[in-house]
């Protein structure tokens, strides 16, 4: 008897495949870093426990996140358990301190879990949608899919959003608890502005990246950043975002490790 072969937890057929292949996700990816960090025991506990705003280890850092979405995303489901089960374990011996309230917590709390997953998927499907890559019925699709990313991670998938609406929904539930922290202004100036160890280049492209990552945040979020919150701001970010998808479209292939360019070439024979 044959046996499906595995691709994990989407598939070439998935829109997952289809939005995390494309050049333009660098860009979504470091504005869920920057929503992320309003979230202040989020943002405390990456800063007191992580390497990913510490100027000369963030490049290593930022790397070893982006393969873990990578292999969350294209790998085998043997390849997803094993590497959600290390940052699962690694989540459970960490705790975080708030130093308002001498309060200390678990990095691995559910609350926090699910803040920064929404903040991804919020991230990916906005940009997605705005480049122009995907409708409606499939960036909800895409939120759909992204429940079995929070499962693996621990999340009760009960509580995971599956549309748009949801998120939004979710989104104005948390937003009297965000705010901007020190340690968030100082780990974001780090992004804005790299340093350490990361080529001269990487550094130029990072920041690049993030200047326009942060032209992309919702309105309310720009707000909390104290940076201008005008619709004029989204209209001329939606123009950028498709001239940009366009431009990265017409480039060759980056290098990428080997499930990757696997999965360049199924997707593409799934849409041939």
């Amino acid at each position: 008897m044959d046996h499906p072969t595995d691709h994990g937890l989407f598939g070439p057929t998935s829109v997952t495949w289809r939005v995390h292949l494309e050049p333009i996700m660098w860009i979504a990816g470091m504005r869920a870093l920057l929503l992320q960090s309003l979230q202040p025991d989020v943002m405390r506990a990456t800063w007191q426990n992580s390497a990913l705003f510490d100027p000369k280890k963030a490049y290593a850092r930022f790397q070893r996140t982006v393969e873990f979405v990578g292999t969350r995303t294209f790998g085998s489901l043997a390849e997803v358990e094993a590497a959600a089960s290390r940052v699962r374990r690694l989540h459970s011996s960490l705790t975080g301190y708030d130093p308002d309230t001498g309060r200390r917590f678990r990095v691995d709390a559910p609350a926090g879990l699910l803040w920064v997953h929404c903040a991804e998927i919020d991230s990916y499907v906005d940009i997605a949608r705005r480049s122009g890559m995907l409708d409606a019925a499939e960036a909800d699709t895409y939120v759909a899919e992204s429940v079995r990313a929070a499962e693996v991670i621990g999340i009760d998938p009960a509580l995971a959003p599956r549309s748009r609406a949801e998120l939004a929904d979710y989104f104005t539930s948390v937003r009297p608890t965000l705010r901007l922290t020190e340690e968030a202004t100082r780990g974001v100036a780090n992004l804005l502005a790299p340093r350490g160890e990361a080529p001269r280049w990487t550094k130029a492209a990072i920041s690049t990246v993030s200047t326009l990552a942060v032209a992309t945040l919702p309105r309310w979020a720009r707000r909390l950043y104290g940076l201008p919150g005008l619709p004029t701001t989204d209209l001329a970010t939606a123009a950028t975002l498709r001239t940009v998808r366009t431009a990265t479209r017409l480039l060759p292939d980056v290098p990428a490790p080997p499930e990757i360019r696997e999965a360049r070439r199924l997707v593409a024979a799934a849409d041939g």
